[in-house]
């Protein structure tokens, strides 16, 4: 695989093309991608498959991506998420 260069939480960090988000997180050691909206309680990865709608996570300024079935992108970047989001 093809190393691109993506952005996590403020940081230029290296990526496989073709790779999940998701897969690309937890090989980051990013076990959680937000925090519920109303108690706070940590999400991840859970189905892998975008069914469960846990890992939501904001895709370039975009909230509630889920990142299990988003591949990454050269230049993407990636927040982790608190509650339902906000379009940045």
């Amino acid at each position: 695989m093809t190393g691109i260069q993506v952005i996590l939480n403020g940081k230029i960090v290296e990526a496989n093309e073709g790779q999940s988000v998701g897969a690309f997180l937890l090989e980051q050691g990013t076990r959680i991608t937000r925090n519920t909206r109303f108690k706070q309680k940590p999400r991840g990865m859970f189905c892998g498959i975008g069914l469960c709608f846990d890992c939501l996570i904001t895709i370039n300024g975009i909230p509630n991506q889920r990142a299990c079935v988003t591949s990454v992108e050269e230049g993407m970047a990636i927040d982790t998420q608190e509650g339902a989001g906000s379009i940045r």
